[in-house]
């Protein structure tokens, strides 16, 4: 809403701080500014508000505002007085103000920091959560306004404001005076308030999806008055699975007697319901919806599937059609899945919901799936069903405008029924935000991701999101880092999802192998070694083997305390009469089940060839309730590195380690996740029973690892300057920075560097050779002599680079030939820098990326490394764990740890460093890139050579802020 043309023209209508939030009942209210547009609006809230509400907010009664209340509540600066309001239907429900005050509580201007706050909810809308998300936002409006606390008056007796502040996180101040309680909040955001405000996040969204997964009724808009068609496909799919709601069809066009269809009630808008509608299921054409929402919202419902086609996909046009249609919705309070959806599914018994167009639902299960394609939603559902696996819930989420898997992770990590959640993504409308519910999820339970859309350079139609600039490569390191199971196609998330929703986690890497074939064992064991897991020799039955046989054998490979998997692979086996039986499935599947549930808990797969029955009778569950199994502990025997961030050189994959039970502080669930439920999972290839299992192996890796998270060391404190860096940072950027950013000089970038403890080794110019032996005079020989042209910057192959020139004829020498070869020193920008110690080359980089966040990158300088990609990256702020792990993750780590007998180089050191570079960037959003290159690590300390910094206005954080839902 913009203001009125009185409004105070010297400070501009603030529209970035509309915003809309989601409630801790699951619905929506939009918070904007009040402007003097909304005299009406403040006088009609006003008068729903209780007599005793009233009275809190006043201190006495106070029936009715004046004129002049009304026009001072009406009218602000943006700067000293600010008011905010939350809407829905485009009423006020609540509203806030704040007026800056000095140190004796009058009103004051900047630089006076403190303001007096005050709140009014509307008493139907307490409870919701109102005044708590109004908090945040108003308090970042005063961080923007220069404002560092607020200080508020609330009668004893109102003891729901008092909670309100209580429970916000921030540090504060409390005395009684005058009667009163006098509150002083510390505006500064602390790991407290920032855990409260996630936690209240998590908690709304959770409930907004769980109010669209178990309505108590569903309303199917646009039911076709003959059979066919979407409407009418979808009633009947309701039906069909035996929703235990109430359902009613609607139809503007049914007759105006017309009272069932299909035995369900029939009405021409969902007005002329008599009873609550928890979801509408909307499935008219785009030019339509519109009024369907309207109705829809004036009805009070909850929540919608918009199935209709004809937005973002369809163009610029489209585009606009879609943001409207959210728009609309959330003025209403309702969240939307869709537009361009194929519709949801809830499996639970007490729900029993198929609102979609899928026409054989799957069976109950402990996997939760979500997509953003319709038709890769119908593939795997298929999949899923042949295979006979179960799903908790489904859900296609279309050009998911509004609801999006970031919602569905919320939903998923305290969901009891969901052990496992896949999801497949074409698109990441805030990866900030997905990185962090897909941690948290992960340190839980499995999250397996494929993303669709990597290499098209742009995201797909009906997508509006943020492009990123990073490679796909960063994009699936991101993820790993987060614990996701980042797969390349659906076939292998399905493969994963089974294992991982049918089996124990495994303790660790070790895989015994036994069957009936000598070949397939050794294609499964060729596949262990490519996929970094330990196999033991595989134990052959030999083609003669009885279903006895692999009871017995798959039973001592579980109870072998050196194997912490078992893949079981199984051809036909020869009958007596020389043939092959191959319909045997079912006696082999049960002796497998019956070794299996005897066993410890081991996970189990197998690869068959062609044995009729096995795969359908290995998926049918011996028990259909999930047993609590103990998740993988801590590895004691895992590397040190890993864990500490010592020298220690990469290696193999870590021995095994006992099982310990959940971290405490995870969300409760019925079972740990893959507890053994009776399926065992069976792959036609042996490859893709492999690389399944060594995804659950290094998941269960990083779970124990996450148990015990990294930190930032205390004592990189002592040695940071971060008031000082930051005035120098303003002096840099100016009063008026350029948007287009500013690249530092080098001797800009050293001093930055330095106020971080990162020492850059100076350069001296050399425009001809009597500068440079006039240089090399003043550092000291032994001395490098190189070009700092961009196209020869870091480019020692094409000759730009002297190194060891240890006296004056060498560096003339050196300079002539320099010169000679490559060009003018105009040209070249030569420059004279002393000797470091020899070491490996290396390069540290940092950058702010516009939808992914900050990112650390390592790896070894030279173009090998670029050629191959063969770069590690993590986001940031790192910890002392992701340090260690980003120098240990690239190919060519043995460099760095005595390949070929030479030394181990300072590991310790380089660490170090990566940990200060990522609280530079952490601490500074203005610092948008930095690049360390080359960084000579050598076996005692290291040396930065070159250095390169850009500042820029920091961008906005989303992730630091008040909640808020996107608008794309």
């Amino acid at each position: 809403m913009q203001p009125a043309p009185e409004q105070s023209p010297h400070h501009a209508y603030p529209d970035h701080w509309e915003a809309d939030v989601v409630l801790r009942d699951g619905g929506t209210a939009r918070i904007r500014p009040i402007t003097t547009d909304d005299a009406e609006r403040l006088v009609s809230f006003y008068e729903q508000v209780s007599d005793e509400s009233k009275y809190y907010r006043f201190f006495a009664p106070y029936p009715r505002l004046s004129d002049r209340d009304v026009h001072r509540f009406t009218h602000h600066d943006y700067v000293d007085r600010v008011g905010l309001a939350v809407t829905v239907g485009g009423e006020f429900i609540a509203t806030v103000r704040y007026d800056r005050i000095d140190e004796r509580g009058r009103p004051a201007s900047a630089p006076a920091d403190q303001a007096e706050v005050a709140f009014l909810v509307q008493d139907a809308h307490q409870g919701r959560g109102v005044a708590s998300a109004l908090l945040e936002h108003i308090a970042a409006v005063a961080r923007e306004r220069g404002i560092r606390r607020f200080a508020a008056e609330v009668l004893p007796a109102n003891n729901k404001m008092i909670k309100v502040f209580r429970d916000a996180g921030y540090t504060q101040r409390r005395s009684f005076e005058d009667g009163s309680v006098h509150l002083t909040l510390d505006l500064e955001p602390t790991a407290e308030s920032l855990a409260v405000q996630r936690g209240r996040e998590q908690r709304a969204e959770a409930r907004s999806v769980q109010r669209l997964l178990a309505p108590g009724s569903v309303a199917v808009i646009g039911v076709g008055r003959t059979p066919g068609g979407v409407g009418r496909t979808v009633l009947r799919n309701l039906l069909g699975a035996g929703f235990t709601g109430r359902t009613y069809a609607v139809n503007r066009a049914f007759a105006a007697g017309q009272a069932t269809i299909d035995g369900v009630p029939a009405h021409r808008s969902i007005g002329e319901i008599d009873e609550p509608v928890d979801l509408a299921v909307v499935a008219v054409p785009a030019d339509r919806v519109p009024e369907a929402v309207a109705d829809c919202g004036e009805h009070g419902v909850q929540g919608l599937v918009v199935l209709s086609a004809g937005y973002a996909e369809w163009g610029a046009e489209g585009r606009d059609r879609q943001r409207e249609l959210v728009r609309q919705a959330r003025s209403y309070g309702m969240r939307i899945i869709g537009p361009n959806a194929f519709g949801l599914i809830n499996n639970a018994e007490t729900v029993r919901l198929n609102a979609s167009l899928a026409p054989e639902p799957p069976a109950p299960g402990r996997i939760g799936l979500f997509t953003q394609s319709g038709a890769i939603g119908i593939a795997l559902l298929s999949g899923l069903y042949r295979r006979g696996a179960g799903l908790s819930t489904f859900i296609s989420a279309g050009n998911r405008a509004d609801i999006s898997g970031n919602d569905f992770l919320q939903y998923w990590y305290e969901d009891p029924d969901t052990d496992v959640a896949l999801l497949y993504l074409e698109s990441l409308g805030n990866p900030r935000k997905f990185t962090r519910l897909a941690r948290r999820t992960a340190a839980v339970k499995p999250v397996v991701v494929v993303k669709g859309a990597r290499h098209s350079g742009s995201t797909p139609p009906g997508h509006a999101v943020p492009i990123s600039r990073i490679p796909d490569a960063t994009v699936s390191a991101l993820m790993r880092q987060a614990g996701v199971i980042r797969v390349d196609t659906v076939t292998e998330m399905v493969d994963a999802g089974l294992l991982l929703a049918d089996q124990p986690l495994p303790a660790g890497p070790r895989v015994a192998i036994l069957g009936n074939s000598e070949s397939l064992g050794l294609l499964t064991y060729d596949a262990c070694l490519a996929e970094g897991l330990r196999p033991r020799p595989p134990l052959d039955l030999t083609t003669a083997a009885t279903p006895q046989d692999f009871r017995n054998a798959l039973a001592e490979a579980l109870a072998d305390d050196g194997c912490d998997s078992v893949v079981v692979t199984a051809i036909p086996w020869v009958g007596e009469d020389g043939e092959a039986e191959s319909g045997d499935g079912e006696v082999l599947a049960a002796a497998l089940h019956t070794a299996a549930a005897a066993g410890p808990a081991k996970p189990v797969a197998v690869v068959h060839v062609e044995i009729g029955g096995l795969a359908e009778a290995l998926a049918a569950a011996t028990s259909t309730v999930a047993q609590p199994r103990p998740a993988p502990a801590q590895n004691p025997t895992a590397p040190a590195a890993a864990r500490t961030g010592s020298t220690t050189p990469p290696g193999p994959a870590p021995a095994p380690a006992a099982p310990l039970a959940d971290a405490p502080g995870t969300a409760p669930r019925a079972g740990a996740p893959g507890a053994r439920n009776g399926r065992i999972p069976a792959y036609p290839a042996a490859e893709r029973a492999v690389r399944a299992l060594a995804e659950a192996v290094r998941y269960a890796q990083w779970r124990r690892q996450a148990a015990v998270p990294g930190k930032v060391p205390e004592f990189l404190d002592d040695t940071i300057d971060e008031p000082g860096t930051a005035g120098l940072i303003d002096t840099l950027l100016g009063p008026d920075p350029d948007p287009r950013g500013l690249q530092l000089t080098p001797g800009q970038a050293r001093e930055l560097l330095g106020r971080y403890g990162i020492t850059v080794r100076p350069t001296l110019p050399a425009p001809d050779p009597d500068a440079a032996v006039a240089a090399a005079a003043r550092l000291g020989y032994p001395v490098a002599l190189k070009t700092t042209a961009p196209h020869l910057r870091h480019r020692a192959d094409l000759g730009g680079v002297r190194l060891d020139l240890a006296n004056e004829t060498a560096l003339r020498r050196a300079y002539g030939e320099l010169t000679g070869l490559l060009g003018k020193p105009a040209e070249l920008q030569p420059v004279v820098q002393s000797m470091a110690p020899r070491g490996v080359d290396t390069v540290v980089r940092a950058a702010i990326d516009p939808a992914a966040g900050a990112v650390l990158s390592f790896g070894l300088a030279g173009a090998p490394s670029e050629l191959l990609g063969d770069t590690a990256h993590r986001l940031v702020p790192a910890t002392d764990r992701d340090a260690a792990e980003l120098i240990r993750s690239i190919r060519a780590a043995p460099v760095l740890f005595g390949w070929r007998g030479a030394a181990p180089v300072d590991t310790a050191s380089l660490e170090e460093l990566l940990l200060r570079v990522s609280r530079l960037v952490d601490d500074h959003p203005e610092v948008v890139s930095i690049a360390l290159e080359p960084v000579v690590v050598a076996t005692q300390g290291l040396t930065v050579l070159g250095a390169s910094v850009r500042l820029s206005p920091p961008p906005a954080r989303t992730d630091l802020g008040p909640r808020r839902l996107p608008n794309y």
